[in-house]
């Protein structure tokens, strides 16, 4: 139904400095906290960056899923790979390629839209991934999920949300 279930958010300091392709080491910790916050249990993690379609082939969305244990994809807004345009029709796709190795989908997912980069992240493989992530983008060319975690994000930043309205 698109209807938020649960939310939840953790503030914290990032201790990890900003390195460039470690992206997942400087926000693991502050969302596994936010995880654990939630009373509905995800069924996947739709992460907004990368999983396999990374240079290490290890991006955030297979750090959190193997951390988790839990299904998890990647959404992100920049390839990280070379690929063909796809089709200018929601649904269309051409696979995303680093090195001669498929890594991932860029994904139409609104009409003459620009493309997301869909990758695998943990356990869940990439014809699911594309699947959910049209499931999860009717509207919008970011997937529901992103959205309400950028508005949560910056409800709490500008303190209209606090620790009273969300999470423990």
């Amino acid at each position: 139904t698109l209807s938020i279930v649960d939310s939840s958010f953790h503030e914290d300091t990032a201790e990890f400095p900003y390195v460039p392709g470690l992206f997942s080491f400087r926000e693991l910790p502050a969302l596994l906290p936010a995880l654990d916050k939630l009373k509905v249990k995800p069924d996947v993690l739709v992460c907004d960056g990368q999983g396999l379609a990374h240079p290490r082939r290890f991006g955030l969305a297979c750090h959190i899923g193997v951390v988790t244990g839990l299904p998890s994809i990647g959404v992100g807004k920049q390839a990280l790979g070379q690929y063909e345009p796809p089709g200018q029709t929601r649904g269309d796709w051409k696979p995303l390629v680093d090195n001669g190795e498929t890594i991932g989908r860029a994904l139409r997912t609104q009409d003459g839209i620009k493309p997301v980069f869909v990758s695998v992240g943990h356990r869940i493989d990439l014809d699911t991934a594309t699947k959910i992530t049209l499931e999860l983008s009717p509207r919008y060319r970011l997937p529901e999920t992103t959205r309400a975690a950028d508005h949560l994000g910056r409800e709490v930043l500008t303190g209209r949300v606090g620790v009273q309205d969300v999470g423990d």
